[in-house]
């Protein structure tokens, strides 16, 4: 009989850890004994309080921060932030600095020079973001606002292995396709956001992590709403937030710490990603990668094959071996395994077997 397992290679929402699901399933109607579900219970409740209280404190251990950064579960998505983050760090006569790696940081670019002056430190279009390089390499003038990345390139397949030194201007960064995948320095970045849809949780919660000092920077203009500091102010809870996207967060968090903390998500990802690059690179170039070597993502594993209508097949035939959510992003075509913290080895291992297979096939 056939696997009838599916694993799922979306780019997000994104598969979740089966243990979490199943949790989240046998809690859902019958919360805990209490009779009726989470999704009932108000957002001032205790026992809410302390679900939001249990997955901040997971958030700070894993990603080793101190009480000099505050913990935000926000809504709007990444692409709020991209508008939030101008509006709340940018000052006067100060340019704000971006880092142009690809599609998403291409439309924050675009967001902040709505509030202000741009430069681009580094542009990589002219090479069609198939790689970063050195960031080393970058000059950061320190009469800016802020520095701005974007750690993982969800649709070109590129990410960081190094973040530049910014010297005093604050380095922000979006790691909404990498966030957990792996240990980060926190110390070297002022703010970071996150849609927790890929790694951390289900659609619905934007994580931000801000230097509280700098919260303090908002101008008096900015809408009430819009200003971290009043979510500082009221522990994420000015508005209703997602509960239920925040207690599922908790778990993934939970499971992350189960499962040998962020250093153990990144030695899996890291074989992951190994083994489809090796059989990437296996082919004879009948998979091409499309980002250089040095820079390609751990989370979202981009390549083509010889013409796109090998590629249509290619999507159709993994799609009825269970293979799910490999069709490359719309605005570049091709073939995209998103291979996040929930994918098992056991996953990208099937995706590997079946692309010897299609090879074969269709050589």
């Amino acid at each position: 009989m056939a696997d009838p397992k599916i694993f799922n290679f979306h780019a997000g929402p994104a598969t979740l850890p089966r243990e979490v699901i199943l949790k989240a399933q046998a809690e859902f109607a019958d919360f805990r004994g209490l009779g009726y579900s989470l999704l009932e219970e108000s957002h001032r409740s205790k026992l809410f309080i302390e679900i939001q209280q249990h997955t901040e404190q997971n958030i700070r251990e894993l990603m080793g921060l101190d009480d000099s950064y505050a913990v935000l579960f926000l809504q709007g998505g990444a692409s709020l932030q991209f508008a939030m983050l101008p509006m709340n760090l940018a000052l006067p006569g100060k340019p704000m600095l971006y880092c142009d790696t690809g599609h998403w940081s291409n439309k924050a670019i675009k967001e902040a020079k709505l509030f202000g002056d741009v430069k681009t430190v580094y542009d990589g279009k002219a090479s069609n973001y198939s790689h970063i390089g050195d960031p080393a390499d970058w000059v950061f003038p320190q009469d800016a606002s802020y520095a701005y990345v974007c750690s993982n390139n969800t649709i070109y397949g590129s990410q960081y292995r190094t973040f530049p030194d910014t010297g005093a201007v604050p380095l922000v960064a979006d790691m909404s396709s990498d966030i957990m995948s792996r240990p980060v320095d926190m110390k070297k970045f002022s703010l970071i956001f996150a849609g927790a849809q890929k790694n951390i949780g289900p659609a619905g919660v934007t994580l931000v992590v801000i230097r509280k000092d700098l919260a303090a920077r908002v101008g008096a203009k900015v809408p009430t709403m819009l200003k971290y500091s009043t979510h500082i102010e009221n522990d994420s809870a000015f508005n209703t937030p997602p509960t239920f996207t925040i207690y599922m967060m908790g778990l993934v968090t939970d499971w992350i710490k189960a499962n040998g903390g962020l250093e153990g998500m990144g030695r899996l990802n890291t074989a992951k990603s190994q083994a489809l690059y090796h059989c990437i690179d296996d082919s004879a170039g009948y998979y091409r990668g499309t980002v250089d070597a040095a820079d390609r993502s751990q989370m979202n594993v981009t390549f083509r094959l010889t013409s796109e209508a090998l590629e249509e097949k290619f999507v159709k035939e993994s799609k009825a071996a269970g293979l799910i959510g490999l069709k490359g992003h719309r605005a570049v075509g091709g073939i995209r395994a998103s291979i996040y913290n929930a994918m098992p080895l056991e996953g990208v291992e099937r995706l590997i077997d079946f692309m010897h297979a299609f090879q074969t096939a269709n050589a």
